[in-house]
């Protein structure tokens, strides 16, 4: 698949759209656009899609969002379409983003091709003066003409058939001989949405019944999530505002229940930007936490999160593996390590990580852990415990990590491994209870 160079798109502001309507499917496509060619150039969707949807109604933004969200997440797809239709790719990267964007609609939506068509040329004639309206008119056509014989030719192709990048089919394909398609398939699904009950707030039961109130159908997981029929914003959410539940994954919550904080604990969570397992960790019992992020802005997430659950703890910035800048030499009862990682078990989410993400990467970031274990091991007290924690599924960054360090650390001894793989109501995520013996 070929790759937009990062000097080709300095930056993922959206172009005019002073002529368009404020809710028009142009203006849609538009925004979306520019989104998904500020990823294909190397930036974040969260930043890109911060810059372009800044000044646009409510609408606007859950259209724009949901294009460019659904665009990502159809890696290799669009591409695969593009490479059979163009004799040689656009030189200006925002048009050919316009045109994965349109593509994709006509691909999921099907039933009204006219208009999309009309509209992404109309959206056309604010990039590059116009240029490529003829163009894209021309392209999106065509690929309607030729779309049964497109979609049957996608079947030779790996990345346009199971929307990843092939080495990342390929390293699933070996890690997991039975299940990798599955893995795959949620990868290309949008994602759940489940909540946490604040149970220094309210019960389970009660929240529960407060989404009934609501008619917000859900259904309870273990612990204390419920799982919501389909997603909404949480301003839709009774007592959202009050701390009374919080948006977490199921399988992030597993975190709290392993470590099985105990009152009176002085525990750690070390990379703990935005803070949700830190706050699961204080609803759970009275700790003393010290949340730890090499990130400010990041760290200020934690407290506005806290803050608003009515929880408290000491939010500390800094690198948690240069432990002489931070560490006070009062050895911790337990230690969460959520360490940075691939995040390839929660790529629905975060769809741009298809395109930003490179094999090399994974050897990168399990330097980086071990790093991370190594420095963190000597701050916690003999008998206490440590959970390692990724959003991955590559091996790599999982069990074999875990092995490594075992082997390394001779006082160390593995109370339990929990590997979870994406499914319709969780995410994918790997943790490894550890306990230091002496």
């Amino acid at each position: 698949m070929r790759r937009v160079p990062r000097e080709a798109h300095s930056d993922a502001r959206a172009r005019s759209t002073a002529g368009l309507p404020p809710d028009s499917l142009a203006r849609s496509l538009l925004l979306a656009a520019s989104a998904v060619a500020g990823v294909r150039a190397g930036q974040s969707l969260t930043a890109v899609l911060g810059t372009a949807l800044r000044n646009e109604t409510p609408a606007a933004r859950a259209a724009a969002r949901d294009a460019a969200y659904g665009t990502l997440r159809d890696f290799g797809c669009g591409e695969f379409i593009l490479s059979r239709l163009l004799e040689r790719p656009l030189p200006h990267p925002e048009t050919e983003a316009l045109l994965l964007v349109a593509l994709y609609r006509l691909r999921t939506r099907p039933d009204s091709p006219h208009t999309v068509v009309d509209q992404a040329v109309v959206a056309a004639g604010e990039l590059a003066n116009g240029t490529f309206k003829g163009l894209i008119n021309a392209l999106l056509r065509n690929y309607l003409r030729q779309r049964d014989a497109l979609h049957a030719a996608m079947q030779d192709s790996d990345e346009a058939t199971y929307r990843h990048p092939q080495w990342w089919i390929s390293r699933l394909r070996r890690a997991y001989p039975e299940s990798w398609r599955e893995i795959l398939a949620a990868g290309n699904t949008p994602p759940p949405m489940c909540l946490r009950v604040n149970r220094r707030r309210g019960t389970v039961d009660d929240y529960f019944a407060r989404l009934r109130a609501a008619e917000l159908p859900a259904r309870r997981l273990d612990g204390d999530a419920l799982l919501l029929a389909k997603p909404v914003g949480v301003d839709s959410l009774p007592g959202f505002a009050d701390g009374l539940v919080s948006v977490q994954d199921a399988g992030a919550q597993r975190a709290a229940h392993l470590l099985g904080p105990v009152s009176g604990e002085r525990i750690l969570d070390a990379c703990a930007a935005p803070g949700g397992k830190a706050a699961h960790l204080l609803e759970t019992a009275e700790i003393r936490l010290v949340a730890l992020d090499v990130d400010g802005k990041r760290a200020q997430r934690i407290d506005e999160n806290l803050q608003r659950l009515g929880l408290s703890a000491a939010v500390v910035v800094a690198d948690c593996r240069d432990t002489a800048r931070w560490w006070d030499g009062q050895p911790f009862d337990a230690i969460l390590a959520d360490v940075p990682c691939s995040a390839s078990g929660v790529v629905r989410r975060h769809p741009d990580g298809k395109y930003l993400r490179r094999e090399s990467d994974i050897r990168r970031f399990s330097l980086l852990q071990s790093e991370i274990l190594d420095q963190l091991w000597p701050v916690l007290k003999t008998g206490g415990r440590l959970l390692y924690a990724t959003c991955s599924v590559f091996p790599e960054e999982n069990g074999a990590q875990v092995d490594a360090f075992l082997f390394r650390w001779t006082n160390a001894r593995l109370l339990e491994k929990q590997s979870l793989l994406p499914l319709a109501h969780h995410d994918g995520f790997f943790y490894a209870l550890l306990e230091k013996t002496s």
